[in-house]
């Protein structure tokens, strides 16, 4: 049986896999046990238009239009979730009632404490138009990710002890590599420049006066990853054991432990910033450790260990740099 590439691909874009069959009569030569009104899942569509079909029974038939009669529903919905890493600037009053100018940052583990106004803010921000779809509204392209997808919204989840940003995507039937990367890149784009840009400029009322600006992206450490991707139990490669750094806000001596979130403050903290940057330095160089190491294990204990940022080869392995920098977020 031969058909035309066009046809295939109308019945492929009609028919995606995970679709349910339901048999209304079976053509000559089906077996006994396949009666009508069996149930199935299609798997494929062959190059010769041919369905294959797992049977809910275990029965092998595959099918052909003209010659059986079957019925086809869409695949039921599944859950993709996208995970970015929060951030936030938290403003707070001076004793004189004034609006501190120099925010604080805050990162994933010190917004729980947030997540009920931020998750009403994230609420309030949707547009009517986004009712049925979401951000997906706005996604113009006429290809199959905007026929698959059928919904993206923001959204929150607790995860490894601290707050991260979801985008809670509605798809019907499996995303290609290509339709993912497509999705990410939209979202990703919405996150920075569109829907999250917005977003950061209101503010968050908590407290008695304090204010609170959220972030879905920000420039630094940033990735947006499915479940599998964010949290899979594995490690960067080429990682070490500890290492140590200093805090950029305030100079503090710290340490870093791989796969643990956060840090620990050093025994061997000083009141001297330079003096912590020189101990760290000396401590990483004993410990073999690289300044590409080092931003690796900043990243990862931030933002979790499979992030693109926990990957040393982001940076580049060179051995015998300075140790120098600090982290951002305490």
């Amino acid at each position: 049986m031969s058909i035309s590439k066009e046809w295939l691909d109308f019945l492929r874009e009609q028919y995606p896999v995970g679709s349910r069959i339901k048999l209304r009569k079976p053509g000559e030569g089906a077996p006994d046990a396949l009666k009508p009104g069996a149930k199935g899942t299609l798997e494929h569509i062959g190059e010769d238009g041919v369905f294959r079909v797992t049977w809910d029974k275990g029965e092998t038939l595959p099918l052909i239009i003209g010659q059986d009669s079957f019925s086809v529903s869409p695949p039921p919905l599944q859950t993709l979730r996208l995970y970015m890493p929060l951030t936030a600037d938290l403003y707070e009053p001076d004793d004189y009632g004034n609006m501190d100018e120099d925010g604080i940052t805050l990162n994933g583990r010190e917004l729980l404490e947030y997540e009920d106004q931020i998750m009403a803010a994230l609420m309030r921000e949707r547009m009517p138009e986004e009712k049925e779809r979401g951000i997906m509204h706005w996604y113009h392209e006429n290809d199959t990710v905007n026929d698959k997808v059928r919904s993206v919204v923001f959204d929150l989840e607790e995860r490894e002890g601290r707050l991260w940003g979801v985008a809670k995507c509605q798809v019907q039937g499996e995303l290609t590599a290509e339709e993912l990367d497509t999705l990410k890149e939209y979202v990703g784009g919405q996150a920075s420049d569109g829907w999250g840009e917005g977003f950061e400029q209101r503010e968050i009322k908590v407290g008695d006066r304090s204010e609170l600006y959220v972030h879905l992206w920000h420039s630094e450490g940033w990735s947006l990853q499915t479940e599998q991707e964010q949290f899979g139990p594995k490690f960067a490669d080429g990682l070490p054991e500890m290492c140590f750094s200093t805090l950029r806000d305030t100079g503090e001596l710290i340490c870093i432990k791989r796969g643990e979130s956060g840090y620990y403050r050093s025994d061997w903290n000083t009141s001297d910033r330079v003096r912590n940057q020189e101990i760290a330095e000396d401590r990483n160089r004993s410990l073999g450790v690289t300044e590409a190491q080092r931003k690796a294990m900043e990243a990862g204990s931030m933002f979790g260990w499979s992030c693109p940022g926990a990957d040393p080869k982001t940076y580049g392995q060179t051995a015998g740099q300075p140790q120098m920098g600090g982290m951002d977020l305490a």
